[in-house]
């Protein structure tokens, strides 16, 4: 058995369609352009490459991208002076902070201060309390896009044993908060592992759905899969691997790989993420959701 592809890239795609004519059509309605202002500290490369894919999906979904990039030495206070000023711009509707912040920078006094409404990553106090009772602003992004790929590839998850693996307040367990709530998408009895879980590889295999966020390369191996179980990867680790090129001599190589031993787990499951083109385009794409319903808001609010 060879597990089926769940294909995040394409799926990502359809949605990011979807939501290009609803902002078009909100457009047309409103006058109002939903604008997401981006900001980012530092040089970090990995979030310079994820601020510029925001940035272009931003664009491509008719909507307007403001970005704000700042130098490493940028002082708390420089940084709050920022966001208050964002949180008042009325023609801002999304806020998104990069993480992570360089040192020396309060990430949760930064996170905390932006205006829930306009809150897209779902970071606020205020919106996980909303999440955990079941009547959400806004959805964190990339356990949304996992929700949203599991239903559209019509996997069943009412009734499921799903363990989730890690338990990150950006992941992990926000993905378990969603998942336990009622309705589509939803309804699975919950288990979040994570590094003092005892008989780990036990629990893991007990899961219908896996879900694994744990950011350690290919941790996930074949014994700890049920047969037939679905796997979704969360994680994204470059990795040097020693390859034989074609003279014969060894080289060192870098390969993108996630938590999942994909080559081996896909002998075992029934459907599986890869990586890249996984969970990664979803992440972006219900970001784009949020910003969009959070100037339909913003905008009923007036």
């Amino acid at each position: 058995m060879s597990a089926k592809i769940l294909d995040g890239k394409g799926t990502a795609q359809a949605i990011r369609a979807e939501i290009k004519e609803d902002v078009d059509k909100f457009i047309a309605e409103t006058g109002v352009q939903p604008t997401l202002a981006v900001v980012l500290v530092g040089e970090d490369p990995a979030s310079q490459v994820y601020v510029r894919n925001k940035e272009t999906a931003c664009v491509k979904a008719g909507m307007r991208s403001l970005m704000y990039r700042l130098p490493a030495t940028t002082t708390n206070e420089e940084l709050v002076a920022l966001i208050e000023k964002l949180n008042r711009d009325e023609t801002v509707h999304g806020i998104l902070v990069q993480l992570p912040l360089p040192k020396g920078l309060d990430e949760k006094r930064i996170l905390d201060l932006i205006d829930p409404h306009k809150d897209v990553d779902a970071f606020h106090p205020e919106n996980v309390g909303l999440i955990s009772q079941g009547r959400p602003r806004f959805l964190p992004c990339t356990p949304y896009g996992i929700q949203q790929l599991l239903v559209r590839y019509q996997i069943e998850t009412a009734g499921k044993r799903v363990v989730v693996i890690g338990r990150s307040d950006i992941v992990g367990k926000p993905m378990a908060a969603l998942m336990i709530q009622k309705g589509l998408g939803g309804d699975a009895t919950v288990t979040v592992c994570h590094s003092r879980t005892v008989n780990l590889a036990q629990v893991a295999r007990e899961a219908d759905i896996l879900i694994a966020a744990i950011g350690k390369p290919e941790f996930v191996t074949a014994d700890m899969v049920k047969p037939g179980a679905v796997v979704v990867d969360v994680g994204m680790n470059r990795v040097e691997r020693e390859l034989v090129n074609e003279q014969g001599n060894l080289e060192k190589v870098s390969k993108l790989v996630g938590d999942v031993d994909f080559e081996k787990v896909k002998d075992v499951a029934s459907w599986i993420t890869p990586v890249p083109g996984g969970v990664g385009p979803l992440t972006v794409t219900m970001l784009l959701n949020n910003t969009l319903k959070a100037a339909r808001l913003l905008v009923k609010a007036r």
